[in-house]
């Protein structure tokens, strides 16, 4: 058997060999379990870092959005719809014509004007002016408390107020229809071919165009009203007697609730003299139902108990010679 001299050192060697690497994997294997607990920190560190920016930046976001979106304001919005004003100002002055003069400045600073004026004048104090002023909706109310407190003594105030928005809408829609549809009929008219087609498609749009300058009318009109309050400022002297109000004309609605009114009233009456009526009428029933059975009795003692009967009429005589016996048998008529 041949052996090699290197032997026992090669074994040697490589027993060694052997511890060394299981030392080494052994402490390669502790360090990666000490650095596993060490990542965990940084990693929520740095998720926590992150999250926190995160909320930052989000709460950033929102105070931008916050900023950018303007509040809502609840006098443009109310500028926006379309509101009829109109009121009725009645005041005492002690000059009329000099608080006259005033309510017009009044007016012209907050850019209205005079539609209409009215006046007379008499000695003793007993003057009085009609003025009607058109005065933007923003500035109306303000106004109406200056002219009520600097001219004098406000005596009657009466406001009435009426969204149109709706109105406004509907109109302005079909005016558009009204147009577009002029248009088309324009359009076809070139297309026609013959006179009856020509005649008919004119007719049609002399029926539109109306119907169009009606509602542009109407928009016109509406305009106005929405664009400028309208007041009535009636001026009086201070001996003047205060005009009485001026009272709404009735429709068939007022109608139909006086008569409403007038018929519960009238059954009330009647309950009420009927319910006066209920003790004498429980009083006199007996006394004429006594009476009553008192006249029947002594008409009945007056008649007769029995009637008399009268005698039969005797039967006719017969003709002397004429013997009484069954009447003779009519003949036949003859064949």
């Amino acid at each position: 058997m041949k052996t090699f001299p290197y032997g026992p050192r090669l074994a040697v060697a490589l027993a060694a060999s052997v511890l060394l690497l299981s030392g080494c994997a052994g402490g390669g294997v502790e360090s990666s379990s000490d650095a596993a607990p060490a990542a965990e920190p940084l990693a929520s560190q740095q998720a926590g870092g992150r999250g926190e920016a995160d909320t930052a930046e989000a709460r950033d976001e929102a105070g931008e959005t916050g900023r950018s979106a303007p509040a809502t304001d609840p006098v443009k919005i109310a500028q926006e719809r379309s509101i009829i004003y109109v009121a009725e100002m009645t005041v005492r002055a002690k000059d009329v014509t000099a608080a006259a003069d005033k309510a017009k400045q009044i007016v012209t600073s907050v850019q209205g004007y005079l539609a209409q004026e009215q006046s007379s004048s008499a000695g003793g104090g007993d003057a009085s002016a009609t003025l009607v002023f058109k005065i933007p909706p923003a500035a109306y109310p303000a106004t109406l408390g200056r002219l009520g407190k600097e001219l004098g003594t406000r005596e009657a105030l009466q406001q009435n107020t009426e969204d149109v928005t709706e109105e406004v809408a509907d109109v302005e829609s079909r005016v558009k229809s009204a147009e577009s549809a002029l248009e088309s009929l324009r359009a076809l008219l070139k297309r026609a071919n013959t006179i009856g087609e020509v005649l008919d498609v004119e007719r049609e749009i002399n029926n539109r165009e109306a119907e169009l300058e009606s509602l542009q009318a109407r928009q016109k009109a509406l305009a106005a009203q929405t664009s400028m309050a309208t007041l009535t400022l009636r001026l009086i002297g201070p001996v003047a007697p205060a005009p009485e109000p001026v009272e709404e004309e009735s429709t068939f609605l007022d109608g139909l609730a006086a008569g409403w009114n007038a018929l519960v009233d009238s059954v009330k009456v009647i309950l009420v003299v009927l319910g006066a009526l209920l003790p004498w009428l429980a009083v006199l029933a007996p006394v004429v139902w006594l009476a009553l059975r008192l006249v029947r009795r002594r008409r009945a003692s007056r008649t007769p108990a029995r009637a008399v009967a009268a005698p039969a009429p005797p039967p006719p005589a017969q003709p002397a010679g004429v013997a009484a016996g069954p009447r003779p048998e009519p003949a036949p008529p003859a064949e």
